[in-house]
């Protein structure tokens, strides 16, 4: 079923990854690909845009 929940699924493969701000080893739900970052948690957080609200509906 497409967007179904996840864990139907099992278990998510997660790699080993350096965080490309802080340098912080972490696990992300991707095989990180060179020449494009990679963030930890919480730098991620810093980095991703925020949501704007799509009023008027």
């Amino acid at each position: 079923m497409f967007g179904g929940p996840r864990h139907s699924m099992g278990p998510r493969q997660m790699y080993k990854a350096t965080c490309s701000d802080c340098g912080k080893e972490c696990e992300v739900p991707f095989q990180p690909t060179d020449g494009r970052p990679v963030y930890c948690e919480e730098c991620f957080s810093k980095h991703r845009k925020p949501r704007t609200s799509r009023g008027g509906y």
